[in-house]
């Protein structure tokens, strides 16, 4: 099976993630997107993060009755900081019948450089690249796919800005996120 691996911090999920993934399931071959909750990403600061268990289950409820998408908190279980190629080499053991691709923005890619073993990553899965505003990226890899998904210039911090100022955040995140922030006073 096709699987795409969108892999985030998702502090919180919210709709730009998900136009994204229908953007990303629509357009190319993958039969299923998992949600890949990152604990701890080796290159982001954790200050702000709300607890793991927290965000996987705002991932759930935003995704909830989308069989295309699933939630995984593999990372969880794994060595912190989390490293995609430890990521990779833990799900390709585990799921060896089925072939992964990673999901990410251009800024990213631009990036990935950064990563550790980046160049196993990028001679050994497929990476499906989404543009985002202020990273134009080249074509420069025939394995990969380049899409032109419609991005909302939203983030995960404007909206937890958002909250701690008061403001509302509806239309920004799911109906079902959006009760569960309200509700938990999350990032107040």
């Amino acid at each position: 099976m096709k699987v795409g691996l969108f892999f985030g911090s998702f502090n919180p999920i919210h709709v730009g993630h998900l136009i994204i993934a229908n953007h990303v399931i629509e357009h190319t071959d993958l039969k299923e997107i998992w949600f890949v909750v990152s604990p701890q990403n080796p290159l982001k600061s954790s200050s702000s993060l709300l607890n793991e268990y927290q965000r996987l289950h705002l991932v759930q409820l935003a995704i909830e009755g989308d069989i295309r998408f699933k939630d995984s908190n593999i990372e969880f279980k794994l060595p912190r900081p989390s490293y995609t190629i430890e990521t990779l080499a833990y799900l390709k053991e585990k799921y060896p019948t089925h072939e992964f691709s990673v999901i990410m923005g251009g800024d990213s890619y631009s990036n990935i450089h950064n990563w550790k073993n980046h160049e196993a990553i990028l001679k050994n899965y497929r990476i499906i690249v989404y543009s985002r505003v202020g990273s134009e990226t080249q074509n420069d890899n025939k394995s990969h796919i380049y899409l032109t998904a419609p991005v909302l210039n939203i983030s995960s911090t404007f909206i937890r800005n958002q909250i701690k100022e008061g403001k509302s955040v509806k239309y920004l995140v799911s109906d079902a996120v959006y009760e569960e922030l309200r509700n938990s006073n999350y990032y107040k």
